[in-house]
C-alpha cells in the first residue's frame, strides 16, 4: 500500500512539474502573409520538432484579416514577428515613420512573375506594347510595369493596366486581359502547370527592377531591443527548421499539409512540393545563407524607389535592418 502511495504521488509531481514547465513558456506570436503555404515550411517544421519548445518559447500563428496586417501589427506591438515585404517596409518607415525594423530575410530575390497564355507570345516586357495588362492595384505594380519597359525602350503610355483585384489568374485565361503581374513563381506556375495550361512567364527582376527580399521578418524597433535574447532564438530556431526543409523536404511538404488553412486556403501536395522546389535555392544560396540580408540590396531598392517618387526622401539603409 506504502509503495502505491509513493508511485501515485511520484506521479503527481512528475505531472505537476511538466504543467509547471508548460506554463513557464514565453509566448511569441507571428503574423503569415498568407495562409500556410510552401514557403512557411521551416516555421512549421520547427514547431513540430520541438525546436521552440526546446527554447522554453510556444510560437502562436496568427493568419492576417488584410494584406497589411503582417506590417502593422508588429509595428503597434500587438504581435510579436510579422511577415512582410521589402518595399512596403521601405515605404512605410520613411513615408510614414512607422517603427519597423527587418531581422531576417525568408527569400533573397522576388518571386514576382509576368504570366501570360502561351498563344499571346509574350515573353520579355518589349512584347507588352499595345497590351492590356491585370494587376491587383497599388503603386508598386504600376512602377514594377514602367521600370521594365523604360529598361526594354518600350513607351509605357502604350500598355493599358487594369486592376482585376485577386483575379489574375481567371482575368488571363478568359482574356480579359493579355497578361498579369503580381503572381508569383512558386504558386501560380505550378497551379497553371498543374491545371495543364500552357503559358509564358518571367521574373520581374530580369528587366531593371532591383533584387529583393520577397518576404522578410520584422518587428517593431523597441521590442527588438527589448526582447532580444527572444528574437535571436527565434532566428536560430528558424534557421534550424529551414536546414530540416532542405533535408527532407517530403516531410516538410506532409506536416504542411497536416497545419493547412484547408477551408480558406486548400493546398494541393503536387502544387506545395514543386513550390517548394522552386523556393529552396531562393531562400539560400552559395553567396546567401537563409535569413541573411545586406544593405545593399536596401540601398538599391531604396534609390529606386526614390527615383521613382515613390518615397519622399532616403534614410540610411542600416535603419531597416536588425542585426544580431
Amino acid at each position: 500500500m506504502k509503495k502505491i502511495f509513493i508511485l501515485i504521488f511520484s506521479m503527481f509531481l512528475i505531472l505537476g512539474c511538466n504543467s509547471k514547465k508548460e506554463k513557464e513558456l514565453e509566448e511569441v506570436s507571428i503574423i503569415l502573409d498568407w495562409y500556410p503555404n510552401a514557403v512557411h515550411t521551416f516555421i512549421y517544421n520547427a514547431i513540430e520538432n520541438g525546436y521552440f519548445k526546446d527554447e522554453g518559447i510556444d510560437l502562436k500563428i496568427i493568419y492576417p484579416s488584410s494584406p497589411s496586417d503582417s506590417l502593422t501589427l508588429p509595428a503597434a506591438k500587438k504581435v510579436d514577428i510579422g511577415i512582410s515585404y521589402l518595399n512596403n517596409v521601405i515605404i512605410a518607415k520613411t513615408n510614414e515613420n512607422i517603427p519597423i525594423q527587418s531581422f531576417g530575410a525568408i527569400l533573397q530575390q522576388s518571386v514576382n512573375t509576368v504570366i501570360s497564355l502561351k498563344e499571346k507570345n509574350i515573353t520579355s516586357p518589349k512584347d507588352f506594347e499595345g497590351k492590356k495588362v491585370g494587376t491587383s492595384g497599388g503603386i508598386m505594380s504600376d512602377v514594377y510595369l514602367d521600370t521594365m519597359m523604360r529598361h526594354e525602350n518600350v513607351d509605357p503610355t502604350s500598355l493599358e493596366v487594369v486592376d482585376v483585384g485577386f483575379e489574375l489568374l481567371t482575368s488571363m485565361i478568359t482574356n480579359q486581359v493579355d497578361f498579369t503581374i503580381g503572381g508569383m513563381i512558386n504558386h501560380e506556375i505550378p497551379v497553371m502547370q498543374d491545371k495543364g495550361v500552357d503559358i509564358n512567364y518571367f521574373l520581374i527582376e530580369n528587366f531593371g527592377v532591383p533584387q529583393s527580399y520577397e518576404l522578410i521578418l520584422v518587428a517593431n524597433d523597441e521590442l527588438l531591443k527589448e526582447k532580444k535574447d527572444t528574437y535571436q532564438k527565434v532566428f536560430n530556431i528558424l534557421k534550424k527548421g529551414f536546414q530540416d526543409v532542405k533535408n527532407n523536404p517530403q516531410k516538410s511538404i506532409d506536416i504542411l499539409l497536416s497545419k493547412q488553412a484547408a477551408e480558406q486556403f486548400p493546398l494541393t501536395e503536387n502544387v506545395e512540393r514543386q513550390s517548394l522546389d522552386i523556393l529552396i535555392p531562393m531562400m539560400e544560396n552559395t553567396s546567401a545563407e537563409f535569413l541573411s540580408q545586406t544593405e545593399k540590396v536596401w540601398e538599391k531598392n531604396i534609390n529606386w524607389l526614390y527615383d521613382n517618387k515613390v518615397i519622399l526622401k532616403k534614410i540610411p539603409a542600416k535603419n531597416f535592418i536588425y542585426q544580431f
